[in-house]
């Protein structure tokens, strides 16, 4: 088969993973800078050129598309869709799963398990909305934000509404979530590929640390997760349509609650931890369900 990565960096672990159980597996794969990609939108024959180069026979493409360019990089994914090219990530899945909002809509409405959020336009509501997610402590998320970069956990009623109050100022969307004290720090990282979770880790604040993030100094090591946890974030990553997904759930008194689903998780630090090829897991899905045409959700938009 022949498979394209998109990816903006070949250094990257994740991106290198890929290439190496590509070749392995006998394929032939090409790493794809997203934004040198550019597009011939027509109704006969949609192309996508790439440095001068018309980029043509792919048989699957592999969406490394980070958060910073998801507007460009989705409509690079489309347009390989609409040249009949399977995508191991969907276009509509990756914008959904990048909406904060939208995906823990998408979430609810399924009745998945997730901490209580509120969401609003006016800084006028702060008070009912503290209200609604159980009061302080709670965490005051940016929409925008990627791997622990604003989050911010207020401890009391006043620092809430401080934070909230100036977030508004500068025009920001936020979120207001529930506190989850009893997840003590730590979060679980669901890694599912094909609908089902190939691997898990823990991952653990540092001392004086909310945030679990590997980016910021967390740990992880390897966890034997529930079926209950493995159910949801199976279900979680349906929800949102995603075939490849990092599916962070919080172990609270009421079962476990999903906190976010990523489109691009990481491959260093599940495989460091788990000791797994997950690269090969992505590649042996491919191999099964690459065909021409095979998008589920055209024309949906």
């Amino acid at each position: 088969m022949k498979i394209a990565i998109l990816s903006r960096n070949k250094k990257l672990y994740s991106t290198q993973r890929l290439v190496e159980a590509c070749k392995q597996r006998g394929h032939e794969v090409r790493v794809i800078d997203t934004l040198r990609c550019y597009m011939s939108i027509n109704s006969d024959r949609p192309e996508i050129h790439y440095r001068g180069e018309n980029l043509a026979g792919f048989d699957a493409v592999i969406p490394r598309i980070g958060s910073s360019i998801t507007f460009y990089g989705t409509a690079v994914v489309r347009q390989f869709e609409m040249m009949g090219v399977f995508s191991v990530n969907e276009s509509v899945a990756i914008t959904r799963a990048r909406d904060k909002l939208r995906s823990l809509q998408l979430l609810s409405r399924k009745g998945i398990g997730m901490p209580s959020t509120a969401f609003a336009h006016s800084p006028d509501d702060v008070q009912d909305m503290i209200k609604m997610v159980g009061g302080a402590p709670l965490v005051i998320k940016l929409l925008e934000g990627t791997q622990g970069i604003g989050v911010v956990l207020a401890e009391t009623q006043k620092a809430a509404e401080s934070v909230v109050e100036a977030f508004f100022g500068l025009k920001a969307n936020i979120l207001l979530q529930e506190y989850i004290k009893e997840a003590g720090g730590s979060d679980i990282r669901c890694f599912v590929v094909g609908g089902k979770v190939v691997a898990a880790m823990k991952r653990q604040a540092m001392p004086g640390e909310f945030r679990s993030n590997l980016h910021r100094g967390g740990s992880a090591e390897l966890i034997k997760i529930t079926e209950e946890e493995r159910a949801t974030a199976i279900a979680a990553a349906k929800a949102i349509g995603l075939n490849v997904a990092g599916v962070d759930l919080l172990r609270s008194n009421r079962g476990p609650l999903v906190m976010e689903v990523n489109s691009s998780p990481g491959l260093e630090g599940i495989e460091s931890a788990t000791g797994k090829d997950i690269a090969g897991m992505i590649v042996k899905f491919i191999e099964k369900n690459a065909k021409p045409h095979k998008t589920r959700t055209k024309g949906k938009g």
